[in-house]
């Protein structure tokens, strides 16, 4: 009995080791673990979301790009509003579409999407939990629900914000959905205006 115990204890220790050695030699879980949440992808390219050396105004909306309404919408507003601002302002401002449903929108599909509602939009993708790191960061709902019956399987039920951000990441403002560009509008020309006299 007491051999027992200790072959038992033997092979448990001999499991918890080899399941360690697994797990620190498997890279995508060490990619998973380590990549920071500002290095997103957007194509076939790295992009930081936090790259100081790009002075821009970022205005983020997170989405997803099976969503039915919502975020076409609101892209469609963002577009419209980027529409109404001066050359000027248009340089002082980053667009960004970032996704809520990385296991489907690839950073090709997230590009892709973006592009088709204005040129300047940048779609970004990050790992499940760059995704997650980044709503917590910026107050972002969001919450998978299953479909029954359905060929998409799941939808992504979020909340609809457009959020303007310092280069670093600082959030400055946050915009309510809205289907008035005006409004978007309004804010890009003060918060351009705000980072050019900074």
């Amino acid at each position: 009995m007491k051999y027992q115990w200790i072959i038992l204890a033997l092979a448990l220790g001999a499991g918890l080791i080899t399941r360690y050695v697994t797990d620190s030699n498997d890279p995508t879980i060490t990619a998973e673990q380590t990549s920071p949440i500002n290095i997103l992808e957007s194509g076939d390219k790295a992009i930081d979301l936090y790259d100081t050396e790009d002075s821009r105004i970022r205005v983020v909306y997170f989405g997803y790009t099976h969503c039915p309404d919502v975020c076409p919408t609101s892209l469609a507003v963002l577009s419209a509003a980027l529409q109404k601002v001066s050359p000027q302002q248009l340089s002082n401002l980053w667009p960004i579409f970032i996704t809520l449903d990385p296991e489907r929108d690839t950073p090709v599909k997230s590009a892709e999407y973006a592009q088709y509602f204005h040129k300047n939009i940048i779609g970004m993708t990050g790992t499940d939990t760059q995704t997650k790191a980044l709503a917590e960061k910026y107050g972002v709902l969001y919450m998978r629900t299953e479909l029954k019956d359905s060929a998409l399987e799941y939808a992504v039920d979020h909340s609809s914000y457009f959020y303007f951000l310092k280069p670093d990441g600082t959030l400055l403002e946050k915009i309510p959905h809205t289907l008035n560009p005006d409004i978007l509008a309004e804010a890009i020309d003060r918060l351009t205006g705000d980072a050019k006299q900074a």
